[in-house]
């Protein structure tokens, strides 16, 4: 592969200290990647970009961050500076959350345990003005389209919805979910009522077992 003179400029965001520094370890030593800066949340991230956006031109985003979180910051990214790549980089490769990140604006889906041959390839194919999504994930997306998921009760929720419930699944209350996402309190009781009925659940109990099962939230966070 022929990579251009003026090497790639990349940020890690992840809110994993070892997830970052093993992440930057292997992309130091690859020819036309420049990892530029690397930061803990979607919030920073964000902020990098409003004073760096023309210094950047690759983003490598975790999903499961305190905060705003990998959703929002990509939606908030991908419409303010367009030009900047977003390529996730998740333990989730099911459920509704691939392709709830790629109609977001991610333009790469790449999964945590991905070779480094691979990461490399998509930030070049993404730097070049394409997509690139790990097989794996492709798969998943495909089998999702299927006729037979079209009643998918993941499939009845907005972009904010999912953030909402994400979030309730996470443990936050009404107030902190209101403040990370700029909505009022009495916005956000709405939302959890209404995802109790699309969802068919009748606590955040149950919620949190949804989450789970449907790959928008990672296991571990509970543990």
């Amino acid at each position: 592969m022929n990579h251009a003179a003026t090497p790639i400029k990349v940020m890690i965001v992840d809110d994993h200290d070892l997830v970052r520094y093993g992440l930057k370890s292997l992309l130091a030593v690859q020819p036309g990647i420049d990892v530029v800066a690397e930061t803990n949340s979607g919030e920073q991230a964000i902020e990098y970009c409003r004073a760096n956006a023309s210094n950047l031109d690759i983003i490598m985003m975790d999903v499961n961050m305190p905060g705003i979180g990998g959703l929002e910051a990509t939606q908030r990214i991908s419409k303010s500076w367009p030009d900047i790549g977003i390529i996730i980089v998740s333990i989730h490769s099911e459920g509704a959350l691939p392709k709830q990140l790629l109609n977001g604006g991610a333009r790469g889906y790449l999964s945590k345990g991905d070779k480094v041959e691979e990461i490399v390839t998509a930030i070049h194919d993404v730097h070049a003005g394409g997509c690139y999504i790990a097989k794996n994930i492709a798969q998943q997306l495909a089998m999702s389209s299927l006729p037979s998921n079209k009643k998918n009760l993941i499939d009845k929720l907005s972009k904010r919805e999912i953030q909402v419930l994400m979030m309730i699944a996470q443990g936050k209350k009404n107030n902190g979910i209101s403040d990370t996402l700029n909505l009022s309190p009495k916005t956000v009781s709405t939302y959890r009522k209404r995802l109790h009925e699309k969802l068919e659940v009748s606590s955040d109990i149950e919620m949190m077992h949804f989450a789970i099962k449907n790959g928008l939230l990672d296991k571990s966070l509970l543990e």
